[in-house]
């Protein structure tokens, strides 16, 4: 047997690679790998593979993957026999291997050898060697919730250091090592772009090498990326390497040639960015200022102790806190945590001057979509003006860019709803200044042993309390006629909040209801809330929870209880409607009905939520109320609803795409139709989360189909978007469900997606890794289309690394492709890609006459998306051939054919290359009113190109009074 664990998981037997079986399997073995040689307790193995919220049944599936395992190593091996491989002892399992078998520990052993080599030649080749048994984070392709365990992330801290140690060796073996140790080197530090001492040893690097301007450049663009990623200069290692940099006398080489041949991007019709690969310009993040913070509750009243106790942790008016301030609002669910610090928090927020973030991270979820640290990081980061497609990958240096965002930051930040401390540790800030409010169930002790936190803990409301937060939801008045009644209620409530506020709502809705009838009520209604994990007994909640839910008609119950099965934080009409297999306007008035009661919430007009415990309450009602034949196809209706609403969307967006219909939808399911391409892009915007979501849960719950098709029809989205990590996630988990499906189209689908968000990355060897095997797979279905799609996905790469001979050899065999099946749109696109191919080539005349081609089909077949990308390309041509009046009469077109069909980011990128022509022709004028078009566009959008157009507005306000000066 031959095992891989440092890139994807893989094994061999003799020289057959094994299916290694389902993502919790393949992950198990993983983990095994990584601790090869060590037994791995069973509590170890179920904490790695489920986090903190374990299902009942985890150490059974855990016992059965380890049987399938056993067989898949040992086919012959009775069902009791013992293992060579695989061993049970010590409380867990233990997986025999060594360096002859085990490409991590074949690298540890090489590392080893190489620090007894001592500073030698030797030394650096034992390095290089070890390195070269890399093939991508460790354990890549399992899930990602998985792979962000500690053991994993340690091992992916092994390689850093190596490359480290390698490059250290290389400075002083010479020239010779120090070249092969570079190819290495530069990938290291483009994967972890912000880590100084990395980019510090590939600066020195370089200059041995005799690199010297390409060590300077790579100085001034970690500096530039420092200052306008984190607000902060370079360290004293960067600074030392440029220095020693400098003082050198070896002569300097040629500088590395930039990317791309001109100053705007194009784009075919069907959304491939054929433009040049802009430079890395991270947006202008100090004048964001965030305000998050949900709605103050208008009617809050009393803990007056707990929040006299929250102030006093505040230094004084005008003071600044001199470290960071935590605050863990910890108690019972429904007692009013949430409550209690959003209130406290708007109190406050006038001292944090630079803003306020809030997450919902959802900790105890029933249907198991916690929001993880990663996505939280994510949304803070977006919040804090980052673009996506600048984040850097992992969250170790999402924190790190984080923490170095709110250095000197006065801001204030409430993470609600955590599930431990682990859960926010990567979200707390590191600077003075910061206020941190954190609400929990669970008891945070690491939070305040490790961090210093404040801990606050929430009892029920005294009977004072109670009774004045009755008098507050149904006025004095009533409650001081009915006192023995009102104290009934009270102690029917336990004098839980979330309790009382339901009953008061009904009180509420119903003022001809005596509190003594509603106290009559409570009394006679039965059933209690079962205990939470670690927590006290809520009986007086279930009692609040069901009366209010036995009041419902039938069919708002059933709605109520269906609500649970679903993944996202809210869902839209058409989507309850779906679940239940209703028109929306059946449901409209069940979900008003609901929201009466209390028992969910319309977070904006259109779309429900649902607080957690009363989700947890309608998901315990669904299973002993519901049967499995009802459950199981309204769960198909929601995933049918998200795969045809999405569909939609993308034949608006993107008409000219090949396009496949799904399997046919369930006749009851409600699918979101939209007007235009911007009611289409605000319905993915708003519902990404859930999609995401939507496509996780498919895999879990469902065949796997919806997930690998709902992965397809994003992939553009995703892409436009610049959300190229999203789309290795998505895509990965889409993979996975049609290898266990046996499709070989959605394994194609996900394999040249991976390829191409890998590429937008700069992986580039796993992204011809998997364009290699979507090629494969598209051949193996008879899908020419598909592989036409896979060579100009190959082709963008190729220009992308200014192989452009190697970018036309793709295109000609895409247009054969297409040519054989007929696609004419595509191979229209085709011509006009290979046009722009001879932009960047500098051969204008030849682009002139592929562009011209491109124009003429797309006419021909009446395809608007690619005549605009047409007459777009066709005007940056002449641009470059200095014919600006030209440039700008084919520009006018493109400009009004995307205005027409809607396309907001190729709108905005014509209106650049019009100011670009403007401003070569003298026209500065003229040419900023077009940048400022397009930057409005880009603003509005959230597209991070917004940041070049700035910067061609400020150089020319610079040039302009420089020009004045002159005249005076």
């Amino acid at each position: 047997m031959r095992f891989a664990v440092l890139g994807p998981v893989r094994a061999w037997r003799g020289d057959t690679e094994l299916e290694l079986g389902p993502p919790k399997q393949r992950a198990l073995l993983a983990l095994l790998l990584t601790r090869a040689g060590h037994p791995v307790a069973v509590h170890d193995i179920v904490d790695a593979l489920w986090g903190q919220d374990p299902p009942d049944s985890a150490v059974n599936v855990v016992q059965r993957h380890i049987g399938m395992l056993r067989r898949l190593l040992e086919p012959g091996l009775p069902a009791r026999g013992v293992s060579r491989w695989l061993v049970r002892g010590s409380g867990g399992y233990r997986l025999e291997a060594g360096p002859d078998c085990l490409d991590l520990l074949r690298f540890r052993d090489l590392r080893q050898q190489a620090a007894g080599q001592g500073r030698t030649a030797e030394a650096t080749e034992l390095l290089i060697e070890a390195l070269a048994l890399w093939r991508g984070p460790t354990a890549s392709g399992i899930a990602p919730e998985v792979r962000s365990h500690p053991v994993f992330v340690a091992v992916d801290g092994e390689y850093l250091a190596a490359v480290k140690e390698a490059a250290d060796q290389a400075l002083e073996a010479g020239p010779g090592l120090g070249a092969r140790v570079l190819v290495t080197l530069r990938q290291a530090a483009a994967q972890h772009p912000l880590d100084e001492m990395l980019q510090a040893r590939l600066i020195l690097v370089l200059a041995a090498t005799g690199h010297q301007a390409e060590a300077l450049d790579v100085y001034r663009n970690i500096r530039a990326r420092l200052a306008g990623d984190l607000g902060v200069d370079p360290g004293a290692e960067l600074q030392a390497a440029q220095q020693e940099v400098l003082s050198q006398t070896v002569p300097m080489g040629n500088p590395t040639p930039t990317w791309g041949a001109g100053p705007g991007d194009s784009h075919c019709s069907d959304g491939i960015n054929v433009g040049p690969a802009s430079a890395a310009r991270p947006d202008d993040t100090a004048s964001v200022r965030p305000a998050q913070l949900p709605t103050d509750l208008p009617v809050f009243t009393g803990r007056c102790k707990e929040l006299e106790g929250l102030r006093a942790l505040l230094p004084t008016a005008g003071g600044v806190a001199s470290s960071v301030v935590i605050s863990a609002i910890g108690g019972m669910a429904g007692v009013g945590k949430t409550t209690l610090a959003v209130h406290w928090a708007h109190q406050v927020a006038e001292r944090f001057p630079d803003g306020q973030l809030y997450v919902n991270l959802r900790g105890f979820h029933p249907s198991d979509s916690v929001m993880s640290a990663a996505e939280a990081m994510r949304s803070f980061l977006d919040a804090l003006g980052v673009p996506s497609h600048r984040l850097p990958a992992g969250l170790e240096a999402q924190a790190a860019l984080y923490r170095s965002l709110l250095a000197d930051r006065r801001m204030l930040i409430l993470l609600d709803n955590a599930h431990d401390t682990e859960h926010v540790r990567p979200l707390l800030p590191g600077a003075s200044g910061c206020l941190v409010i954190v609400t929990s169930r669970n008891q945070l002790c690491g939070l305040v042993a490790g961090e210093g936190a404040h801990s606050v803990t929430l009892d029920l409301l005294s009977e004072a309390e109670a009774l004045a937060f009755l008098r507050r939801r149904l006025g004095a008045d009533r409650v001081t006629r009915e006192p023995s009644a009102a104290a009934e209620i009270v102690s029917a409530c336990g004098n839980l909040p979330l309790a009382l506020a339901i009953v008061s709502a009904r009180a509420t809705i119903n003022p001809a209801f005596t509190l003594a009838s509603v106290a009559a009520e409570l009394r006679e209604s039965g059933g209690s809330l079962d205990a939470f994990s670690g927590e006290a007994p809520v009986t007086d909640a279930r009692t609040a929870f069901s009366w209010s839910y036995n009041r419902l008609s039938p069919e708002a119950a059933r709605v109520f209880r269906l609500l649970a099965l679903h993944p996202g934080p809210d869902s839209s009409l058409e989507a309850v409607a779906s679940l239940a297999g209703q028109r929306p306007g059946q449901i409209r008035p069940l979900l008003a009905e609901l929201a009466r009661a209390h028992l969910i919430f319309e977070a904006v007009p259109g779309r429900f939520g649902c607080h957690e415990l009363l989700r947890t309450y309608a998901a315990e009602l669904g299973r002993t109320q519901d049967a499995s034949d009802e459950r199981g196809p309204a769960r198909r209706r929601m995933l049918d609803h998200y795969l045809h609403s999405a569909h939609a969307a993308e034949r608006i967006l993107a008409p000219s795409r090949e396009h496949w219909e799904p399997m046919p939808h369930a006749a009851e399911v409600t699918v979101q139709r939209f007007a235009d391409q911007a009611q289409a892009a605000a319905w993915l915007d708003v519902n990404r989360p859930v999609l995401l979501a939507v496509i996780e849960q498919g895999t879990r719950h469902g065949s796997g189909e919806h997930s690998w098709l709902l992965a397809a029809i994003l992939e553009r989205y995703l892409d436009r978007g610049g959300r190229w990590q999203e789309q290795v996630v998505v895509q990965t988990t889409a993979m996975t469900a049609a290898r266990c499906l046996g499709d070989v189209r959605g394994q194609a689908y996900a394999h040249r997606a991976l390829g191409f968000a890998n590429g937008r990355l700069g992986h580039w060897k796993e992204a011809g890794e998997h364009l290699a095997r979507a090629l494969k797979l598209f051949g193996e279905i008879g899908d020419p289309a598909g592989q036409g799609r896979v060579h100009r996905y190959f082709a963008f790469l190729a220009n992308v690394r200014l192989r452009h001979d190697e970018a036309l050899d793709h295109y000609r065999r895409a247009s054969g492709l297409y040519r054989t099946v007929g696609r004419r749109s595509e191979e229209a696109s085709v011509f006009n890609e290979v046009g722009w191919t001879y932009i960047l080539m500098g051969e204008y005349a030849k682009a002139l006459d592929e562009c011209g081609q491109a124009l003429a089909l797309h006419r021909e077949i009446g395809d608007r998306n690619g005549e605009a990308a047409a007459w777009d390309s066709l005007g940056y041509a002449h641009h470059h051939l200095r014919d600006h009046n030209q440039a700008l009469a084919c520009y006018e077109p493109a400009l009004e054919l995307y205005r027409a069909i809607r396309d907001r980011y190729l709108e905005a990128d014509t209106l650049v290359h019009i100011g670009d022509s403007h401003h070569a022709a003298g026209h500065r004028v003229q040419a900023a009113f077009a940048w400022r078009q397009a930057l409005a566009i880009l603003d509005e959008i959230g597209h991070p190109d917004a940041a070049g157009v700035r910067d061609r507005l400020k150089g020319a306000a610079v040039s302009g009074r420089q020009g004045n000066a002159l005249k005076a």
